[in-house]
């Protein structure tokens, strides 16, 4: 970020008005200030103002290692490179800041910096060690023209990681086996319909519909590749917050089933919701919009059950798949149902709620994600606390299903994500009853991952599910 090197020069010649007062519509004199005494002063030259230097700073800051996790005992280091194109030598400080990831500052160091006109520097920083956690470091640089922050986040014993707070109800298996009965009853009246303009000679492609929690008709897409074995395995995709779930066409190994919980893509209209898709009965654990969202995962199962034999799916290789909500939802569905029997997660929205809420604000004040949606509720809303956000949320939060779940998982982490804290992430990853469990880690990404993971992801599943 270039600093701002123009002068704004005003010349004030002639301002009576402010310098005495200013005149009413009447002609009589009304006093702005107390008056005194007007002084003259000469009038200075105009300077004319300095040409700014032009020129772009390149700056590469990379942990050792990549991933930016470390051991406790490990040494902690960045190597930070910059490459100027400025022809003036550039210098100034080099402050490296370390806050914990809830905004505690535990260490800050200034260099002094230097570079050479149209020249280079490196350095290498070490940073001392730290205790398991999740840390943000900024490499904040004032220059003679140029002044710009760069911020990372390193992990330090993320194995070790556990939340703050977790408060599971001594009724929350209750609570879901009676919303499972519950659901049992209501006939989901399957409906299948090909899709003639979606599909095309190598994919068929299938309209699903389904009545789901409270009766409602939600809907999703089935694809089936045309050339396929006698048993199928199949990838379950769960969608993100308000995200619309449309056929998946370039994936010929599986059959997909992307579902549309209520109030998303072709399911909008199974519930009228108000304000917030988060926001809606958020007053009442019965009647929560996720409670019928989490159902509606779940009869989406009961989908893939009821049609095993006439599409041939394996319903020993049913794979959850989801990303940000979906990666929530994925979670809680493997801890209500063992007929899941794989789950890829990224990014897991609203895991370890109690932590995130805190988290989130102090990285990223700005950001208007799903969690600050909830955190902004409770401070504008004076009759909703956060402990009642809490008391809630306790029932949905996906670390709370995550001992139940059995299966393998794949979770994949980004390390500067706005919206699922690392440490978050890492604190339900560690509560998973699995025995095979993995993670991916981005760790210069946001609320996304790295277009390798999705190679290994492919390659992840099939090697879990044993397929050729």
């Amino acid at each position: 970020m270039k600093k701002n090197t123009y002068c704004i020069l005003i010349a004030i010649l002639m301002m009576p008005a402010f310098m005495y007062g200013q005149h009413n519509p009447a002609g009589e004199l009304i006093p702005s200030l107390p008056l005194k005494e007007a002084k003259v002063t000469k009038a200075k030259a105009l300077v004319p103002a300095e040409t700014p230097v032009d020129g772009e700073m390149e700056i590469k800051v990379n942990a050792s290692p990549k991933k930016s996790l470390f051991k406790e005992d490990d040494k902690i280091r960045y190597a930070f490179d910059v490459k100027s194109t400025y022809p003036t030598k550039q210098q100034g400080k080099l402050t490296v800041l370390v806050n914990t990831d809830l905004g505690d500052k535990v260490y800050e160091k200034s260099y002094d910096f230097k570079v050479s006109k149209n020249g280079s520097q490196s350095m290498v920083i070490s940073l001392p060690h730290q205790t398991a956690g999740f840390y943000q470091v900024k490499f904040m640089l004032n220059l003679t023209d140029y002044d710009d922050t760069v911020k990372r986040i390193f992990g330090v014993a993320p194995e070790k990681i556990k939340a703050t707070v977790v408060n599971k109800p001594n009724d929350f298996d209750a609570f879901w086996d009676s919303g499972k009965e519950t659901l049992k009853k209501i006939a989901p009246q399957f409906k299948v319909t090909k899709d003639p303009e979606q599909s095309t000679k190598q994919k068929d492609v299938y309209l699903v519909e389904m009545h789901s929690w409270g009766n409602a008709i939600i809907r999703g897409w089935l694809t089936m590749p045309v050339k396929r074995p006698h048993h199928i395995p199949v990838k379950y995709r769960l969608p993100g917050y308000i995200v619309t779930m449309k056929p998946t066409m370039d994936d010929d190994d599986f059959a997909v089933f992307n579902l549309n919980v209520r109030g998303n893509g072709n399911s909008k209209d199974a519930i009228k919701y108000y304000g917030q898709y988060n926001l809606f009965h958020i007053d009442s654990r019965d009647e929560y919009i996720y409670r019928g969202v989490y159902m509606d995962c779940i009869r989406g199962l009961d989908f893939i059950t009821a049609y095993a034999d006439f599409f041939g799916f394996d319903t020993e290789r049913v794979g959850v798949v989801g990303g940000s909500q979906g990666a929530g939802l994925a979670i809680a569905l493997a801890g209500l149902d063992n007929r899941v029997k794989l789950v890829t997660a990224e990014l897991p929205l609203y895991a370890d709620l109690r932590d995130a809420i805190k988290i989130g604000p102090t990285l990223y004040p700005e950001k208007k994600s799903p969690i600050w949606m909830l955190n902004d509720y409770v401070q504008r809303t004076h009759s909703f606390t956060e402990k009642k956000l809490f008391a809630l949320w306790d029932y949905y939060d996906p670390i709370n299903f995550a001992p139940q779940v059995k299966c393998p998982v794949l979770l994949a982490i980004s390390l500067l994500d706005e919206l699922c804290p690392p440490r978050c992430s890492y604190a339900m990853y560690n509560q998973l009853g699995s025995k095979k469990k993995e993670t991916w880690v981005s760790p210069d990404l946001t609320h996304e991952v790295d277009d390798n993971y999705y190679q290994f992801q492919y390659y992840w599943i099939k090697e879990t599910f044993i397929l050729p």
